[in-house]
């Protein structure tokens, strides 16, 4: 189980890295639901570097708040490498005084395809280095140890594993800018 002192801590780091490094994020969040956001917010002073959330829970709010093409979704899947990057390189364009844009979007269960259950594909864009994706398998055991069994608890892990794992590529990105 993560536990919310790990959570506090990659939070302060990712707001000292986009300090130092004078970032302002925006986030597209689907399957975390705002939870990175919520956990960057529990930072004091916080405001000064997070512009602000697209919550893009369902497929249509993704088409018309992130402009993610209906052909898209429909070739690649909501929970692609496409997807994933259109909804950070789209949300930095609608957020003009964002530097850097993280996205998720995944599949967490219980209900989710076999092949697909715990996948998640991670957005990074900024004004200065482009787009990218990287997958993220959260159905695996996590740092904290074996991942939980029971439905609820396993979403709910899967879930903090997400927010984990995207503000540590965040926080590895950023300690690469110049």
């Amino acid at each position: 189980m993560v536990h919310q002192a790990a959570l506090d801590t990659v939070a302060f780091r990712t707001f000292d890295l986009l300090r130092q490094k004078r970032q302002v994020l925006v986030t597209a969040e689907s399957c975390t639901a705002g939870l990175i956001s919520a956990s960057l917010a529990r930072v004091p002073g916080m405001s000064a570097c997070l512009a602000g959330s697209f919550v893009v829970y369902q497929i249509a709010s993704k088409v018309k708040w992130l402009d993610i093409p209906a052909e898209i979704i429909s070739k690649h899947d909501v929970v692609s490498a496409e997807v994933a990057a259109l909804m950070a390189m789209n949300a930095l364009k609608r957020t003009d005084h964002a530097t850097v844009a993280v996205s998720i979007t995944g599949h967490l269960g219980p209900d989710a395809p076999e092949a697909f259950d715990g996948i998640a594909w991670l957005g990074y864009a900024t004004r200065v280095s482009g787009v990218r994706s990287v997958k993220l398998n959260l159905s695996g055991e996590s740092a904290s140890g074996p991942a939980p069994t029971e439905p609820l608890h396993i979403r709910h892990e899967r879930q903090q594993v997400a927010v984990l794992e995207s503000l540590g590529f965040l926080c590895d990105r950023l300690a690469e800018m110049d």
